[in-house]
């Protein structure tokens, strides 16, 4: 298992911040990985992308605001950031059609920019061709499939407010085999917040946008569910295609499953998430370490999430007496006047300056 950087030893000896299973997160993406990540890109040099950009492509370069969220996402000492959801729960008066909107939040782990996962020799896995689609501005994290937020990004109705496991393999009590079927595949789209606080850029990164869950049955969405449909028709509207070659959603989920650790692959071996420990472990255990990329278990259970964000908000508090903020409104392809005075169109996104 890989060292955790000083910041993260120091946290996690103290234990206010961050539980096992977060701390397991951390371990396998430091601050030389993240580095590397927003360092390393795997499309080809912009000139070279001009020059091989079909006229069935997407109009507009890299958003305005990629290059620099990276930058500070590099200079962080572990690339956390929290989640923000809706959960949508029944009324305890047991009407079926009434409910209630809860938040939920959570930390993550930023995993990258969608199909720009930078080579790592430590990845054992076959990796998409370079070149086949430009920089994205979808970002990445994964989960497991088990996860009480999986009824939150496929917004679907919970009975109760804290329920978990309400994922696939066994799930939770008033969980509907429909239902079940849904979460075990791609699809999602519910409204989401990545907020990211970047300490030594003293800048705060709030993306919104809808969350899409990549699942096994992703590859064959032209003849497969619903979900899987859906989410590969909402990541291609964002993908910019710039070349030749045969690319692959499937191969890119198993590049994310490989680009994790030994020790992080296992956990997908582990009980299921949220469950009582009297109520059993379905014979699974935590602290493995895995090697196979293509566990069973392990790849039942795992889940590349990608966020198409609709608004990037920055707020920069670098300096005291002056902060400053500016947000990001993805306009599309074709727009060249703004929608609000000051507004200035930056290929499909439209940035203005607002008061912090």
């Amino acid at each position: 298992m890989r060292r955790l950087t000083p910041a993260l030893q120091s946290r996690s000896t103290t234990g206010t911040t961050h539980s096992s299973r977060l701390a397991q997160l951390a371990t396998h993406l430091t601050h030389q990985h993240i580095t590397a990540a927003a360092a390393t890109t795997t499309h080809p040099p912009a000139r070279h992308r001009a020059m091989s950009t079909s006229s069935s492509s997407p109009a507009g370069g890299d958003a305005p605001w990629r290059s620099i969220f990276l930058e500070h996402v590099q200079g962080m000492a572990s690339p956390e950031f929290t989640l923000g959801t809706v959960r949508r729960v029944r009324s305890s008066s047991g009407d079926s059609t009434d409910t209630a909107a809860v938040p939920r939040a959570r930390t993550c782990i930023f995993r990258g920019m969608f199909a720009d996962l930078p080579a790592d020799p430590r990845n054992p896995a076959p990796r998409n061709p370079a070149g086949v689609y430009a920089a994205s501005d979808l970002i990445t994290f994964t989960t497991d499939a088990r996860s009480d937020k999986m009824r939150e990004l496929f917004s679907l109705v919970a009975d109760d407010y804290d329920g978990e496991e309400s994922g696939v393999q066994g799930g939770g009590e008033g969980v509907g085999r429909e239902e079940e079927d849904v979460i075990s595949g791609s699809g999602g789209g519910a409204p989401v917040e990545a907020t990211f606080w970047a300490a030594p850029a003293a800048t705060q990164w709030r993306l919104r946008g809808r969350a899409w869950v990549l699942a096994p049955d992703v590859e064959d969405a032209h003849q497969g569910s619903e979900g899987a449909r859906r989410t590969v028709e909402a990541l291609k509207a964002r993908m910019r295609r710039i070349g030749e070659g045969e690319w692959s959603f499937a191969r890119e989920i198993t590049a994310h499953f490989g680009n994790l650790s030994p020790l992080m692959r296992g956990s997908f071996r582990g009980p299921p998430p949220g469950r009582p420990v009297d109520d059993g472990d379905d014979g699974l255990r935590l602290g493995q370490e895995l090697e196979d990329l293509h566990d069973e278990i392990a790849r039942r259970n795992f889940r590349v999430v990608v966020i198409v964000p609709e608004q990037v908000d920055r707020a920069d508090l670098s300096a005291p007496k002056r902060g400053r903020r500016w947000l990001y409104t993805f306009v599309g392809a074709g727009r060249r006047e703004p929608r609000r005075p000051g507004g200035v169109v930056d290929g499909e996104w439209e940035k203005i300056e607002v008061w912090p």
